[in-house]
């Protein structure tokens, strides 16, 4: 089976460690992928705080870079007729994606850029409010206070952007965004959004996790949920967790809204699911717990890949 994970942070951690994206000590890296079956892997680039669009030129370019040292290997997936080709071809597919917007300010002009530079999903914001929108984190004291929901939502700016993103056909991503940002994208939307790197709530109670009302929305609009293979999120033992969250993301939005989000090198370890050398266990383990084939092989790729398609 072949698979594609819509989130993790690999890209920017090796750029920040000097390190080679193919074969770096992380949880991904080109070679762990590319062995283990992943067809296609998203990258985000993350970026926060003053230097963020310094960084995230930076991070960019260290990208493209080692896209292109190891074009052997690794290849940049920009349209569905090349993400379909990555179950075929003996090379990784790299999808770049945005985690945090706030680095464009007020200048919407540079989300063309971001277009242009092959960016195909972004997020509006990362734990901390930004011009665009608000988190689904509140701080007390520097603590997370993972079981509190946000009402605040987009700003003026931020439903810009949400149009502007929309008309340059980048998925939006609401994975970090509030409550009342996510329902303010998703009310009466036709176009699909994901949440790439999220759980249920009902499963485990932190805010990082969709209510039953998000992902009925989400699923509604066409959209996926990536399931987050974080111990924060899953709430338990991983295998039998992201069995509890993705047995119960069907049963509110569908077999067809579900997705791998792993958040690989954004999260500490997690046992059982160290890194993606053992996703392919992971799905064994579903399997041996009554999830069909078929439900598998949307989780694993053709639910993400029908969503890809539509953004072409």
């Amino acid at each position: 089976m072949k698979f594609i994970d819509m989130h993790c942070d690999s890209a920017t951690v090796c750029a920040d460690k000097n390190a080679d994206l193919a074969a770096a000590k992380l949880q991904t890296n080109f070679q762990k992928l590319k062995t283990s079956g992943f067809a296609a892997q998203c990258f985000a680039i993350f970026t926060e705080g003053e230097t963020a669009a310094n960084d995230f030129a930076r991070y960019l370019a260290f990208y493209k870079h080692m896209l292109e040292k190891h074009r052997d290997i690794a290849a940049p997936i920009t349209n569905y007729a090349e993400l379909v080709r990555c179950k075929t071809e003996d090379r990784l597919g790299c999808i770049l994606t945005v985690e945090n917007l706030g680095f464009i300010g007020e200048n919407t002009d540079n989300l063309s850029t971001l277009k242009k530079e092959g960016v195909k999903m972004a997020s509006l914001v990362w734990n901390y409010q930004n011009a665009l929108a608000a988190p689904n984190l509140v701080f007390e004291n520097g603590f997370p206070q993972f079981e509190k929901r946000v009402k605040d939502g987009l700003t003026n700016l931020g439903k810009k952007t949400v149009e502007i993103l929309d008309g340059l056909k980048i998925i939006i991503d609401i994975s970090h965004l509030s409550d009342g940002g996510a329902e303010e994208i998703l009310n009466n939307r036709k176009i699909p959004v994901v949440a790439s790197h999220s759980n249920a709530q009902s499963v485990h109670n932190v805010s990082r996790n969709l209510s039953d009302k998000l992902i009925k929305k989400t699923a509604d609009c066409g959209g996926i949920i990536g399931i987050n293979f974080c111990a924060d999120f899953l709430g338990g033992e991983a295998f039998e967790s992201v069995y509890k969250h993705l047995a119960h993301i069907i049963k509110i939005g569908g077999e067809e809204c579900v997705a791998l989000g792993s958040d690989f090198d954004g999260i500490p370890e997690v046992e059982n699911l160290e890194d993606c050398t053992k996703v392919p266990h992971l799905f064994d383990y579903l399997n041996s717990r009554g999830i069909s084939p078929r439900v598998l092989e949307n989780f694993a790729f053709n639910n993400f890949a029908r969503v890809f398609k539509e953004f072409d």
